[in-house]
């Protein structure tokens, strides 16, 4: 697919940078403001999730957030309410992946939020979390994802689906073990 005409931030390259504490307070602060503008829309719950939500991990130096929505019904005016805050839809056909809503906040010409909105029930929702919060607890997983994140950020820095899908067998490692 022709890149060309594409804004900056859709395709940037991807890197990954040393942990930052500031990430836990950003994301705290975009649960809040996010919270308040999509409580209209039957929005409950928000979470900071992804590597900026585990302390000590490097990172691409981007917030990822999800919210639960009840549809996707008010989509159109849910998207036209965060675009205020430069947050950009990504249609369903250009992120491939049905089961959520996706949108990316952009500062200066760069990411530095992603919001995953779902559908209540949605399975992924209480994967994410498990995921962060395993990382969390665990040292051992934390360094080896790390280091699976600096290499995987080197060998595809043009191409985020393809970090993103060589990731998915340790998430999925990671999921199947024990509590």
């Amino acid at each position: 697919m022709e890149h060309n005409h594409w804004p900056k931030w859709a395709v940037e390259t991807i890197e990954i940078v040393p942990p930052n504490p500031y990430w836990i307070e950003r994301g705290n602060a975009e649960v809040k403001e996010l919270q308040h503008v999509l409580v209209p829309f039957g929005v409950k719950e928000v979470e900071h999730v992804g590597s900026t939500s585990i302390r000590d991990l490097p990172a691409k130096p981007i917030i990822d957030l999800m919210a639960k929505v009840p549809s996707f019904g008010r989509l159109e005016e849910i998207a036209e309410k965060l675009g205020e805050d430069q947050w950009h839809y990504v249609p369903p056909k250009l992120d491939n992946r049905p089961w959520r809503r996706f949108f990316i906040k952009v500062e200066k010409e760069k990411r530095v939020a992603h919001l995953h909105l779902m559908l209540e029930g949605e399975p992924r929702w209480e994967q994410q979390r498990s995921f962060r919060d395993r990382l969390n607890g665990n040292p051992s997983l934390k360094e080896e994802y790390a280091e699976l994140k600096k290499h995987l950020a080197d060998q595809f820095p043009e191409d985020r689906e393809a970090y993103s899908e060589a990731k998915a067998a340790f998430i999925q490692r990671v999921l199947d073990m024990e509590r």
